[in-house]
């Protein structure tokens, strides 16, 4: 622990160097100094002197990865790049490009061919870039006038719990209820399949109780006392099936 504290020590103006490239973020230098030092400290952890690289090498990957991670995670509320190539893009295209104006399409492709990406791909990473976070609460206008976008943004999307829900519900009704629907009896299983699992399709509506009276040549409530018994059957198979 000792050596490995005198070498963090050692290359703490490493980091600082290294912090400094990512200052145009607009994120305090203090906190990328910190991460920078995670990086560094993770390095050390790893680093194997007899692979023949230096520490200085290998730790500038790890200080650079660990701050890389602070921008891209407290840069945007939204996350602006996920994928290798988007993340090459996020830190080198403010170097490539002219600040002053927007990008035309020979500049572009320059840079997707220099960057080895499509030239739309650096397209959308400069709308990212441009963009910007809105609060969601706060008026347009001001705290005295305007409007939230709370109050006008609606989603008419399912909520994710719906979304589950559903997924749950559709997934039981196609799969899992076929499947507990053939272990009920012979009986039970016309029951179910002609009252609730007919095809309705075709215009064909399901038995009734007096249908299946007649056709099993018993009392309506008999066929009504099984169909309830075949539905506590089967929400014990699916309950079990969930549970496995």
């Amino acid at each position: 622990m000792e050596a490995a504290g005198e070498l963090v020590m050692s290359h703490l103006r490493l980091v600082i160097s290294i912090a400094r490239q990512y200052q145009g973020y607009g994120l305090p230098f203090g906190d990328l100094i910190q991460e920078g030092n995670i990086g560094l400290m993770k390095a050390v952890k790893r680093f194997n002197p007899n692979n023949g690289a230096r520490l200085v090498t290998f730790a500038m990957t790890w200080i650079k990865s660990e701050i890389q991670e602070y921008v891209l995670r407290n840069w945007r509320l939204v996350k602006v790049a996920t994928t290798k190539s988007q993340r090459k893009l996020f830190f080198n295209l403010r170097k490539l490009k002219d600040d002053t104006k927007l990008l035309g399409t020979s500049e572009a492709e320059k840079i997707a061919e220099t960057l080895d990406v499509k030239p739309a791909e650096v397209f959308e990473m400069e709308k990212r870039m441009l963009g910007s976070d809105v609060e969601i609460d706060e008026p347009s206008g001001g705290a005295e006038e305007g409007t939230a976008p709370s109050e006008w943004l609606t989603d008419e999307r399912d909520t994710p719990e719906n979304t589950i829900a559903r997924g749950v519900y559709e997934n039981t009704i196609e799969n899992r209820l076929p499947e507990a629907v053939k272990k009920l009896d012979d009986r039970s299983r016309r029951i179910i399949e002609a009252r609730w699992l007919y095809n309705d399709q075709d215009g064909s509506k399901g038995a009734t109780l007096a249908d299946l009276a007649k056709e099993m040549g018993v009392s309506q409530e008999r066929v009504r006392q099984l169909e309830k018994k075949a539905f506590a059957t089967l929400k014990t198979y699916l309950k079990e099936d969930k549970d496995v």
